[in-house]
């Protein structure tokens, strides 16, 4: 495995890890700036950015614009950090206004977010999970299951421009337009994918069922859709079957290819596997 594939596995597991994280502290809290900085602390853990103050706000300036760029040449300067944290409070309260579209409320504070820069890193990552989190928080959502991302990444220089032209020409309904029709694009694209999931779970199911002739495949099965990335020690120490049988089921299914393997097993280091037809639905694109 090439160590940009390894980073970008250790991302994934850090952004799920951060969300449910997340969703634990929104069971007793609202949406507020300690649930903000607790998510950015575990999605910055061991990964891109883990050194720069994870968890904390930035006390120095940054800036956005081409890599090594200066201060004078980058895009857009946010607000010094002097004046950051007042400004997170303002960002805070907003969140809990009563307003009349929630939708367009929340474009409005994924933009702030993303002007106020809050951290020396990661901003990006955490700004796009604050979608899901207030669509959850709020109702509109069961589950924190909404990735925005794939449609900002696909259309990633409007992206920019749209939140650049908020600051340069106050434009405010160029960027709620764009941010609408990208809730719309992917809660169609979302719709898509949960059905080829659905279909994927039940053609495992039976495949599995005939693989391993045990009443255990079912909870072999889940636990894969629940952790398409996983440590074979972790397969083998599910609650609901037996370690001997874990292990059987776990050979048989390494061996009919089910899942891929990222890390061969060595010593004591366990084994690392990904179900990659889930990975891949869930991507909507083919990345293992």
């Amino acid at each position: 495995m090439t160590l940009d594939r390894k980073a970008d596995i250790n991302e994934v597991l850090n952004y799920r890890k951060s969300m449910w994280h997340a969703v634990e502290l929104l069971n007793k809290l609202p949406l507020c700036q300690r649930v903000i900085k607790e998510a950015h602390r575990i999605l910055l853990t061991g990964v891109r950015g883990h050194g720069k103050a994870s968890g904390e706000y930035r006390k120095i300036p940054n800036w956005i614009g081409p890599p090594g760029c200066t201060i004078e040449e980058a895009k857009f300067v946010p607000i010094s950090a002097e004046q950051l944290q007042e400004a997170m409070n303002k960002w805070e309260k907003y969140i809990h206004e009563d307003t009349p579209d929630h939708l367009v409320q929340l474009a409005i504070i994924h933009a702030e977010f993303e002007a106020l820069h809050p951290f020396l890193d990661g901003n990006g990552r955490l700004g796009r999970m604050c979608v899901p989190l207030f669509m959850h928080k709020i109702g509109l959502i069961h589950a924190p299951m909404f990735y925005i991302s794939a449609y900002f990444e696909k259309n990633r220089d409007e992206y920019y421009e749209r939140l650049l032209a908020i600051s340069r020409d106050d434009n405010w309904t160029g960027w709620c337009e764009f941010f609408l029709n990208a809730i719309l694009h992917q809660a169609r694209e979302n719709q898509v994918k949960a059905s080829k999931i659905l279909k994927l779970y039940e053609d495992k199911k039976n495949q599995i069922v005939e693989l391993s002739h045990s009443q255990y495949s079912v909870h072999a099965l889940d636990f894969i859709f629940s952790r398409p990335i996983f440590k074979s020690s972790d397969f083998t120490g599910i609650n609901e079957i037996p370690t001997p049988t874990a292990k059987r089921i776990l050979a048989i299914l390494r061996d009919n290819m089910i899942f891929t393997t990222l890390r061969e097993s060595g010593g004591r280091r366990a084994a690392i596997y990904a179900f990659s037809e889930l990975i891949n639905i869930a991507e909507g694109q083919d990345v293992l």
